[in-house]
């Protein structure tokens, strides 16, 4: 294939598959960013204490970590393309037992649920993003990303409208639909998927050769995951305390409170779809070096910002820090070639398990002191940024 076919090829793919499974992104994430979104009526309806609201985020960011990289190694061997509509068949499910909850424990069933349908979502839908992207592939795996971030920021939104502004739980209910529209859509995805798969059955193998020996693949390994450490604990202050911190520290009300958060989430849903494409084109490990430490000077500066500079400061670190996950997960798919649901389903795993502890952590932290000394001591975590300078460059090696 020369190479104006195969941009043609890329292009027809992006539209038709690409964007097709970053939609489905949309509508997963969407529905898991609303357990987060309503934890302030929740807190005040059900008398929840920080640690309390830390551990329903645990338990849905643990059985959304622990599945998922099981479930790409697994699907790596033996791939399963029909599991995406099975997964979010379980989302929906947890959203209506969110909705329908009057006690502690069933919300965390609810968000049991969740989780295990974001296990079973990410490994399979990031593989069929790399399929369909024709070689490109940070700039898939960002448009991927996106779709979900883009879900994320959009459900605090429209938790505030439907929900937070009558103060009724019921509402949630409202966004079943969502989950029906997805499961519908991940079925189309999978038809295709497996046909892909059938028709690739007769192509050549794909090359595992590691491009380094093992001590160095280890090593970069774990340097990625001290970065995704830094980088997911830093988000999780923000995703699950950043409103309470708002209420605290400036006496918002709850729905102002979540439209901060709203905010904050759409600028990491711009910045995600960046690191790609930019990756792609100067290289992945620079992207991960700018994308973590680049954050420091404003993550830095956040705990002592007033309202409005806080609001702009959020909205850079929002901006720079979510650039880096993409790139991370197409680096690593290089560094082990041939596993790609196994890669996408450890790193998205360690997403949500880093999130999950740092959560309850942070929770823990807030009630025993306060929810600025946390937002002081995560400020710091960016530093962890400049290990990037051990990581081999991937890129240079290909060439």
């Amino acid at each position: 294939m020369n190479h104006q076919d195969k941009q043609l090829s890329f292009n027809q793919l992006f539209l038709s598959v690409i964007l097709m499974v970053s939609g489905a992104h949309l509508c997963n994430d969407l529905i898991q960013s609303m357990l987060t979104a309503t934890y302030p009526l929740l807190e005040e309806k059900y008398r929840l204490t920080f640690a309390q609201v830390g551990c329903i985020s645990l338990v849905y960011q643990f059985t959304a970590s622990i599945l998922q990289p099981v479930i790409g190694f697994y699907t790596d061997k033996h791939p399963k393309p029909y599991l995406l509509p099975l997964g979010m068949v379980s989302t929906t499910f947890g959203l209506c037992l969110l909705g329908l909850a009057n006690q502690f424990y069933l919300l965390l069933v609810a968000a049991a649920f969740l989780g295990v349908g974001s296990s079973t979502f990410h490994p399979e839908a990031s593989r069929v993003a790399r399929n369909a992207s024709a070689g490109r592939y940070g700039l898939a795996q960002s448009a991927f990303q996106v779709g979900g971030n883009l879900g994320s920021s959009l459900g605090p939104l429209l938790v505030s409208f439907v929900v937070l502004k009558y103060n009724r739980q019921a509402n949630i209910l409202w966004f079943v639909c969502i989950g029906v529209l997805a499961i519908a859509l991940l079925s189309r995805i999978s038809a295709w998927s497996a046909h892909h798969l059938a028709a690739s059955k007769h192509k050549k193998a794909v090359n595992r050769v590691l491009p380094y020996d093992r001590n160095k693949t280890v090593l970069a390994l774990f340097i990625l995951a001290v970065l995704i450490f830094s980088k997911y604990f830093y988000m999780a202050s923000m995703s699950n305390y950043y409103s309470f911190y708002l209420i605290e520290k400036f006496a918002l009300p709850k729905q102002t409170a979540v439209l901060f958060l709203f905010l904050f989430l759409a600028c990491v849903a711009i910045g995600t779809f960046a690191g790609g494409p930019i990756g792609d084109r100067v290289g992945r490990k620079y992207v991960i070096w700018f994308s973590i430490l680049g954050a420091a000077p404003f993550t830095l500066a956040l705990p002592y910002a007033n309202l409005w500079g806080t609001a702009v400061l959020s909205c850079l670190i929002g901006l720079i820090i979510s650039s880096a996950f993409a790139a991370i997960v197409v680096y690593a798919q290089e560094l082990i070639p041939g596993r790609v649901g196994l890669i996408a389903g450890l790193f998205f795993g360690l997403m949500f398990g880093m999130s999950g502890i740092a959560a309850a952590v942070l929770g823990y932290v807030a009630d025993k002191t306060s929810l600025q000394l946390i937002f002081k001591f995560c400020s710091f975590l960016p530093l962890l940024g400049m290990l990037t300078v051990l990581l081999p460059d991937v890129e240079h090696y290909k060439r």
